[in-house]
This record gives structure tokens, C-alpha cells and sequence, in this order.
């Protein structure tokens, strides 16, 4: 990771150029939720499931270019001991939220670890406001400088985010998929609902609900799409933001993971084609990934073998008029090494719980 030094530009907020006009190829807007994960659980209903849902929906996925424009000699090497491990990079952007403006920026930041023998799945939230050094786009026009993570998508699409998260991490990103946490809805009405375990109650001010408001009691309960949806982007009613919006984000993706790899979805035909239509319909992957491979050999697994971290950070700050996280570094380089070189171990005990 590179030591953190003033560029001519860091003040500046990163400008953000306009999205393209939507294409079957850029429709990544329509992308939903953590969906390798969410076919990896078709394993309830046999190899045989696995193989036929596979290759009836993988038609269906958008691929994306997330590696072309990576120069090869600016990427991690991998590590001899992680050879088998696999490193998924998680982008996406909550495109119903009126907070979110703009419209080409990556408002979602997850790197999810695969150990070598798939007993698991740990996930890190990077938030989307974290300084760090941005590398040069590949039209030239564009980083080379300190900024928010976010702005490497506006700056340079997939590629450069591959290229920013690995720099910053120093971990090799094997895959990509594009989430859209607006796809929440979908989801969960597919699934007649997810139970939330509510921190404590609050107002949602940026709901669904046509007076934009939601209530939030504590304790357990069933959502609905549309109540999962407002639970998991809301930050304005918490002292901590964006850092309440990702663990929210994270209770919604163990419930909906919880809820989808039950015996009540997984052997109920219509349901769970549902479930996994609702899925496929608006995710987009990289060109380079087997989706029939991926779910058989994620086919074990569960919420309770997934593990939720938050990159390393030391608080809020400022650059210039921005509002800013700002990166351990030295807690960062140590986790991060940790994931490089496939030890769970050192991940678990070096990680910040999620």
C-alpha cells in the first residue's frame, strides 16, 4: 500500500462523468445483490439442482470487461500458499437513494475471501469514503492522486476499481460481480420476507413509502422487500453513517442467505425459481467466470460459515471540503496480508468484526 502524500488535485472533489446510455453490456445499475452466494445455495436440492439451474439462468447474467484495461504489471502477484484461495470483488450502487448523487459512483465496496477449501467466506466492507491513492485511468485523464475509493468507478469503470482495491489491499481479485442494493426488494419479496434483528429504533427519512418515512422498532422482525430496502440504506438517523449502513447492509445479506438456503425454499419449486429469477435477471458478472463451476463449489455454503469484517480505519477526517474515512494503514496492511496469504486464522484475529 502506498504511503499517503498530497497530490495538486487531493483537495478537489473527483469529478463524475456521466453514465453512458444504458446498454445490455453496462447494465450494471440493474445488478443485484451477492449473487454467486445466492446460487451457491441451490446445493439443498442436490448436485443435479445445482447443475440444471446453472445453466438455465447463466444465460440470462450481463458480463462485464472488469480486467481488460488492468495493466498485468501493476497487479498483486499472488501468493504461493493462496493458490487455491479465490478473492471476489463485490461493487455496487444503491440507485434508488435520493443521498446518492452520483450516478456512476460505486457506493458499495465488498471483497469477499474464499479460502482454498471453500469452508467458508469472509466478506470486508471497504466504505465508499476511504482516502486512498487512486492509479491512473487508462484514457489518462484521471487519477494518479488521493481520493475517495469511490471515484475510481466514475474515473475509470470496473478496471480501475479492480486496480484501486488491489493496490490499496495488495490482494489479487480473481472475479467481479455488480451488485445494486436497490435489488433488495426483489429479492426478499421472492423470499415472502427476511427476519432483521433491529438495533434500536429509528426513522428512516429516504423510505419507499410514499411520505418517505419508516419506523423502525428494535428487536426481531420480518421484512418485507421495501422495509429491508429503506433498513439497509439508511445512515442519516445513526452518529456513525455510512458505518451503520454497511452493517445493516450485512444483516440483510446473512438473512436473505439464511432464509434462501431453508428447506421451505429450497423444496418449493416455485419459490425458489423466484428467488433465483429475481437473482439472475439483474446481476452482472465478469467475462471470465464459470457460474456452473462457482455454485458447485460453493454449494456448503451457509451464514453461519460466512464472516463479516469492516476494512481497517482510524475514524473520519477531512481532505480539503470532503468528509473522508481514513485507512489504518498499519492495521490495514496486516489484515490485508492476512487474506493474501489464505490464513484464517490471522484474518479472524486481526479482522474488525463487521
Amino acid at each position: 500500500m502506498p504511503a499517503e502524500a498530497k497530490s495538486a488535485d487531493a483537495d478537489a472533489e473527483p469529478v463524475v462523468r456521466q453514465p453512458a446510455a444504458p446498454t445490455r453490456r453496462r447494465r450494471w445499475r440493474r445488478a443485484v445483490l451477492v449473487t454467486l452466494i445466492a446460487l451457491a445455495l441451490l446445493a439443498g436440492g442436490g448436485a443435479l439442482a445445482v447443475s440444471w439451474y446453472a445453466r438455465d439462468i447463466g444465460g440470462d447474467i450481463v458480463r462485464i470487461e472488469a480486467f481488460d484495461q488492468v495493466p498485468p504489471e501493476a497487479r498483486p502477484v499472488r501468493e504461493e500458499a493462496a493458490a487455491d484461495a479465490m478473492n471476489l470483488l463485490l461493487l455496487g450502487s444503491d440507485t434508488r437513494d435520493p443521498g446518492s448523487t452520483g450516478g456512476s459512483r460505486a457506493d458499495t465496496i465488498i471483497l469477499v475471501h474464499l479460502p482454498a477449501d471453500r469452508s467458508g467466506a469472509q466478506l470486508v466492507s471497504i466504505p465508499r469514503d476511504t482516502w486512498v491513492h487512486v492509479p491512473r485511468s487508462a484514457d489518462g485523464r484521471y487519477g494518479d492522486t488521493y481520493a475517495k475509493i469511490n471515484a475510481a468507478y466514475a474515473w475509470g469503470d470496473t478496471p480501475l476499481m479492480v486496480q484501486t482495491v488491489e493496490d490499496y489491499t495488495g490482494v489479487r481479485i480473481d472475479h467481479v460481480a455488480m451488485v445494486d442494493f436497490a435489488g433488495f426488494k426483489e429479492i426478499v419479496d421472492a423470499l415472502d420476507g427476511v427476519e432483521i434483528d433491529v438495533e434500536r429504533e429509528f426513522t428512516s427519512t429516504h423510505s419507499l413509502n410514499p411520505s418517505s418515512l419508516r419506523r423502525f422498532e428494535a428487536g426481531p422482525q420480518i421484512m418485507d422487500g421495501a422495509a429491508a430496502l429503506d433498513y439497509a440504506r439508511e445512515r442519516y438517523a445513526f452518529a456513525d453513517g455510512d458505518f451503520a449502513r454497511i452493517r445493516h447492509q450485512q444483516q440483510v445479506i446473512r438473512a436473505i442467505i439464511d432464509k434462501a438456503s431453508s428447506g421451505g425454499v429450497l423444496t418449493n419449486p416455485g419459490r425458489l425459481n423466484a428467488f433465483l429469477r429475481a437473482t439472475a435477471d439483474t446481476v452482472a458478472v465478469d467475462d471470465t467466470l464459470n457460474i456452473l463451476g462457482m455454485a458447485t463449489e460453493l454449494r456448503h455454503l451457509r451464514s453461519t460459515n460466512l464472516n463479516f469484517y469492516t476494512s481497517p480505519t482510524s475514524g473520519t477526517g477531512t481532505r480539503g471540503d470532503q468528509s473522508v474515512v481514513l485507512p489504518d494503514l498499519a492495521r490495514a496492511k496486516v489484515f490485508y496480508d492476512a487474506v493474501r496469504r489464505d490464513d484464517t486464522a490471522a484474518i479472524t484475529a486481526t479482522g474488525t468484526a463487521g
